[in-house]
């Protein structure tokens, strides 16, 4: 995995580069949601023994899980999450979500600003006011959840 760096400060993943590099070729948003359908499309999704309360997303209009997985390295432990949804869009909404967050440590997901983030693709101003709340609970549990294993590592540690 690459990270854009600007200076000591990380941008983001150079998967999630990419994307706004697309969103910024395509000149309608029309064509730009073709675009985030089309990463829903692509993602694998979840297969129904992981569609269970415990995966699933509260604070989403559509049905929404997350499966999480931190792995140790040598950087620290590496964040990765697949997700799966019942509507097309907030396939593509977690598409791109993979791309911000995956590969990323857990100190990098706690010192990403998602929202900053997203706002370069500007989805705030084009996705309906639900769709935006499910975004926010979507970013609210994937840091939740990585903050609790941050918590959980530095309590072992001391």
């Amino acid at each position: 995995m690459h990270y854009i760096t600007f200076g000591r400060r990380k941008l983001t993943t150079e998967a999630f580069e990419e994307i706004i590099q697309d969103f910024e070729f395509l000149e309608t948003w029309e064509d730009r949601y073709g675009y985030i359908i089309d990463l829903g499309k692509s993602m694998p999704g979840l297969e129904k023994k992981f569609k269970t309360p415990a995966t699933k997303v509260e604070g989403c209009a559509s049905q929404v899980w997350f499966v999480m997985d931190f792995v140790p390295s040598d950087s620290g432990v590496v964040f990765y999450f697949k997700g799966d949804s019942d509507a097309i869009i907030v396939r593509g909404l977690i598409a791109i979500l993979t791309r911000l967050f995956n590969g990323l440590t857990i100190e990098q997901v706690s010192k990403t600003d998602a929202h900053s983030e997203l706002q370069k693709l500007d989805l705030r101003n084009h996705l309906s006011q639900q769709r935006s709340n499910g975004l926010v609970a979507m970013i609210t549990k994937i840091k939740n959840v990585s903050a609790k294993v941050l918590e959980s590592r530095a309590a072992c540690a001391n």
